[in-house]
């Protein structure tokens, strides 16, 4: 079952005073994005956070479950209300996660 758009919309939102902001479709679920680098997924209208020590130390409550069917356990984020405290967890979690790789050109 794929995420509803307006819940990917939503989510984006509370997140927003992290930094900017992206969603992308990956899958028929959501890859979601805080300055270029990849944090979290969208995943059947569940919010899902690359687990971090300091993430670990914002939740207000720890929950690991794979996103989806295969995958490693992430943070599942059920709080998604409070504008600030998702800012927050995705701010810690962006600064502990490694800068993404550059994309190798292809040569002619």
């Amino acid at each position: 079952m794929a995420s509803n758009k307006d819940f990917v919309q939503y989510i984006a939102e509370q997140c927003a005073d992290a930094g900017e902001i992206l969603t992308k479709k990956m899958f028929g679920d959501y890859g979601i994005y805080c300055d270029g680098k990849i944090f979290g997924l969208i995943c059947d209208d569940c919010f899902y956070v690359k687990p971090t020590e300091a993430g670990r130390e914002v939740l207000r409550e720890v929950v690991m479950r794979p996103p989806y069917e295969g995958a490693k356990d992430y943070f599942m984020v059920a709080d998604v209300d409070d504008r600030a405290y998702l800012s927050h967890l995705v701010r810690v979690t962006c600064e502990a996660l490694p800068l993404p790789k550059p994309k190798k050109r292809k040569s002619h």
